[in-house]
C-alpha cells in the first residue's frame, strides 16, 4: 500500500470539471461526477480534480533558456541577486500561498512549501512580468506570456502541435505559455481552475500556481526534503542548473528575503542561464568533491602517521628525584656592642601658674602625675583634690578638660617615665 495520504483513493489523471467551485479558496463541498467523485471530499481540488497518484515524468516546461535568452535575458546570477529586490506581485504572492494550502490540503503527505512554487515562477516569467506582462487585479497575464516555439531550433525540442493553438496561439508548434511556463500538453493533464471563474487558464496566475503545485505533488515525494524538492524540479525542466537555480531561489524566500509589490509592477528581467552554465556549475560541483576529498585523504595520512610515531616512541621512564647539595651554613657576625642610651633631655620650663604646689621634677606616682597633668591643663587645685577622691579619676579629668584620652595618657606617661 502506498504511503501517500489516500493514493488509493485518488484517480491517476485529473478528471474533467464537473462542477465549478462557488469560492476562490478551498470550498470543496458538493462537488462530484466522473472519478472525482469516488475520491474523499478532502482530498479533491477545488474544482472537483484529484492529485496524481503517479508522478508526472513529461516536463512541465521544455523550453531552451539559453537559446530563449537573447530575446528574454537574464543569468543565474542576475536571477539571485534580484530575488530580494524585485519583490512578488501582491496578486502572484496570494496564488502561491493558496496553492500551498491547497495543495496540502489535498495531499497532506505532499508537505509543499509556497516558496517553492514562487521560485519556478521567479525562473520562468519573473512572477508573470516576462516581455513586458504584468498581472492585472486578477492575476491575469497581460497581454500574455509565449515562449518562442518548440521547433527544434535554436536548442529547443521539436514539439508539434498539441492544442490547435488553443493555448499558445500557435497551430504548428507548440510553446510554453503562462507565468509557470507549461506546455500544452502537459497543462492539458494539470491545468485547473483555482479561483472558480470557470475557465482552466495557464495565463492565470492563480490556475498556474496550483497546477505547478499539482504536477510537483504528483507521485510519492516529501516536498520538505531536498531531496524530494530535486527530484520534483527535475521532472518540471530536465536542467540540473534549472533545478539548483529554483532552490537557491526558493531558500531565499524561505529566509524572507522577498518583498511584496504592487501586482502592475513591471519586471526588469527575466531568467535565462547563461551558455555552460550547467557544464562550469557541474565541474565547480566535482572539483569541490575532489578537495574534499584530497583533504580528508590528507587528514587520514596525518592520523596514521601520528599513530605509528606513538608506537614508535618508547615511554618515557620516570627520573628519581635530585637529592638537595648541602647549602653552607653563614657564619655569625661579631656580637654588636650595646648602644650607649643617651641622656634625657631636660623638660623646658612650661611656664607653669603659680598654685602653691611645689613644682614637681622627679618621677611620679600615677595619681601624682593625674594631679600635676591636671594642673598644667589649668585646673583649679580645690577641683584637682576633688578629681582625685573620686573613683574613676581619669573619666573625670577627661570630661573636666574635655580633651582625648591620649593627650591625658601623654602627660601622665611624661611624668611617671624615669
Amino acid at each position: 500500500m502506498s504511503a501517500r495520504f489516500g493514493r488509493m483513493q485518488k484517480a491517476t489523471a485529473l478528471v474533467p470539471l464537473a462542477l465549478l467551485s462557488a469560492a476562490w479558496t478551498v470550498s470543496i463541498s458538493s462537488v462530484g461526477g466522473g472519478s472525482a467523485g469516488a475520491a474523499d471530499p478532502d482530498t479533491r481540488l477545488p474544482d472537483g480534480s484529484s492529485v496524481p497518484a503517479t508522478a508526472i515524468e513529461a516536463p512541465a516546461s521544455v523550453s531552451d533558456p539559453v537559446a530563449a535568452s537573447g530575446t528574454l535575458g537574464g543569468s543565474p546570477t542576475t536571477i539571485l541577486a534580484s530575488a530580494n529586490a524585485a519583490g512578488i506581485p501582491a496578486a502572484a504572492l496570494a496564488a502561491y500561498q493558496r496553492a500551498e494550502t491547497v495543495i496540502n490540503k489535498a495531499d497532506a503527505s505532499c508537505k509543499l512549501p509556497w516558496q517553492l512554487v514562487a521560485a519556478i515562477g521567479r525562473v520562468e516569467s519573473n512572477h508573470g512580468r516576462a516581455n513586458g506582462n504584468t498581472l492585472d487585479d486578477s492575476g491575469l497575464a497581460v497581454p500574455g506570456i509565449y515562449g518562442i516555439p518548440l521547433d527544434g531550433t535554436q536548442g529547443t525540442a521539436a514539439i508539434a502541435d498539441t492544442d490547435a493553438g488553443q493555448f499558445d496561439t500557435d497551430s504548428a508548434w507548440d510553446r510554453a505559455v503562462g507565468p509557470m511556463q507549461f506546455i500544452p500538453s502537459t497543462w492539458s493533464v494539470v491545468g485547473v481552475d483555482a479561483d472558480g471563474d470557470g475557465q482552466r487558464n495557464p495565463q492565470d496566475i492563480n490556475d498556474a500556481a496550483l497546477a505547478s503545485a499539482v504536477y510537483l505533488c504528483s507521485g510519492t515525494d516529501d516536498l520538505s526534503t531536498e531531496a524530494g524538492q530535486r527530484t520534483a524540479v527535475f521532472r518540471y525542466n530536465h536542467s540540473e542548473s534549472y533545478v539548483s537555480t529554483v532552490l537557491s531561489v526558493m531558500d531565499a524566500y524561505l529566509a524572507g528575503d522577498f518583498t511584496s509589490i504592487p501586482t502592475s509592477t513591471l519586471a526588469a528581467s527575466y531568467f535565462a542561464p547563461e551558455p555552460d552554465f550547467e557544464k562550469r556549475e557541474t565541474q565547480a560541483r566535482k572539483s569541490k568533491q575532489d578537495k574534499q576529498g584530497k583533504q580528508g585523504d590528507r587528514d587520514e595520512q596525518e592520523k596514521k602517521q601520528k599513530q605509528k610515531q606513538a608506537e614508535e616512541e618508547p615511554e618515557p621512564q620516570p627520573q628519581p628525584d635530585p637529592k638537595p647539595e648541602p647549602q653552607p651554613q653563614p657564619k655569625p657576625d661579631k656580637e654588636p656592642k650595646p648602644t650607649p642610651t643617651p641622656d634625657p633631655t631636660p623638660l623646658p620650663d612650661l611656664g607653669l601658674p603659680t598654685t602653691g604646689v611645689e613644682p614637681v621634677d622627679a618621677v611620679l606616682s600615677e595619681v601624682d602625675a593625674i594631679a600635676q597633668c591636671a594642673l598644667d591643663m589649668g585646673v583649679e587645685v580645690t577641683q584637682i583634690k576633688k578629681l582625685l577622691a573620686g573613683d574613676n579619676v581619669v573619666a573625670n579629668v577627661l570630661g573636666l578638660l574635655g580633651v582625648t584620652l591620649n593627650k591625658v595618657t601623654g602627660c601622665i606617661t611624661g611624668y611617671t617615665t624615669p
